[in-house]
């Protein structure tokens, strides 16, 4: 989609702070951290929301989980302890309609989250 800013980001239309990335997703730093370590894995092809997930999309958030693996690892959370956020929707807070994994680290995450 070209008016998605995640997809214009995977394109490289838009610069990021990139982590890692696989064949089917790309990590990138959050321009709005809400802890030390704030990264996004995204999926690389245009998918809105797990909402709109379907059988079809076979290994869309296996894909996501993984490379956000990698990310702990590298940004030195792993061992430590990280968090997994999926948002959906707007009463979620989800800003980009574009389906985003956030992976939140580096401090002690405290319930509820923020």
């Amino acid at each position: 989609m070209s008016d998605c800013l995640f997809c214009q980001i995977v394109a490289g239309e838009i610069p990021s702070r990139m982590v890692a990335q696989s064949d089917t997703a790309l990590a990138f730093h959050d321009i709005e951290p809400q802890a030390p370590v704030h990264v996004l894995v995204v999926p690389k092809v245009h998918l809105t929301s797990a909402d709109h997930l379907t059988s079809d999309h076979g290994g869309a958030v296996d894909e996501l989980v993984l490379l956000a693996q990698e990310v702990a690892e590298t940004l030195g959370v792993r061992e430590s302890g990280y968090r997994l956020v999926m948002n959906v929707g707007p009463d979620a807070q989800m800003s980009v309609a574009h389906l985003h994994l956030h992976v939140l680290g580096g401090r002690l995450m405290g319930w509820p989250p923020g």
